[in-house]
């Protein structure tokens, strides 16, 4: 169950992109233990909020209370290309060998330590990537969108993971998705972004 202290407070009084208004004013504030679903429609900055979460997007007005440990699952896996499986977590990560074939384990590739991202299936590069993301215990994990363009099996095989890894460490999450029923069945809040520029909202 999520806890009443904020882990994250975020006041913007606009966010820019290309020297053009983005978002507009947004205030967001979720606590600990919550998984928070970022809803809209594509192209109204829901990637961008999270980057501004992340310190990644310097281009806004306002403040942002993040903790320090924060992990990013994003819509492709970014992985390492000419480095292991296991090297992939170690390096990216910091976590012992020992470690990272526990994670391995965790998402289902045990026995795939050695195998290189070009080696693997898309959906054996998401667990990988979604192993990485839990793999630093992070204070606040972000994802953007890490289900899309997955078939509806594999797919639900993803969320039935996130499920069993969000479980086992009580991670905080802000999800961002433009699935509806991805949206129910993951988040405990679901908020909606829209509009020109957009604001935030409790989805309907």
């Amino acid at each position: 169950m999520a806890g009443t202290n904020p882990i994250l407070k975020l006041t913007l009084s606009a966010v820019h992109a290309g020297g053009v208004p983005l978002i507009g004013p947004v205030s967001l504030s979720v606590a600990q233990g919550e998984t928070v679903a970022l809803t809209g429609p594509s192209g109204v900055g829901k990637s961008t909020l999270l980057r501004v979460i992340l310190g990644l997007h310097a281009g806004f007005d306002g403040t942002l209370d993040a903790p320090p440990n924060m992990a990013a699952v994003f819509q492709e896996p970014v992985l390492m290309p000419w480095r292991s499986a296991l090297e992939n977590l170690t390096l990216a990560t910091r976590i012992t060998p020992e470690a990272a074939r526990d994670w391995l384990n965790a998402v289902g590739l045990g026995g795939m330590e050695e195998h290189f991202p070009k080696q693997m299936s898309l959906g054996q590069q998401r667990r990988l990537s979604l192993a990485r993301g839990f793999a630093t215990s992070p204070d606040l994990l972000l994802m953007d969108e890490p289900f899309v363009s997955l078939d509806r099996d594999l797919a639900d095989e993803m969320m039935s993971l996130f499920e069993t890894l969000r479980r086992d460490h009580a991670t905080t999450t802000i999800l961002v998705t433009h699935d509806p029923a991805e949206a129910a069945r993951l988040a405990t809040r679901t908020l909606l972004l829209k509009g020109r520029p957009a604001t935030l909202s409790d989805a309907p």
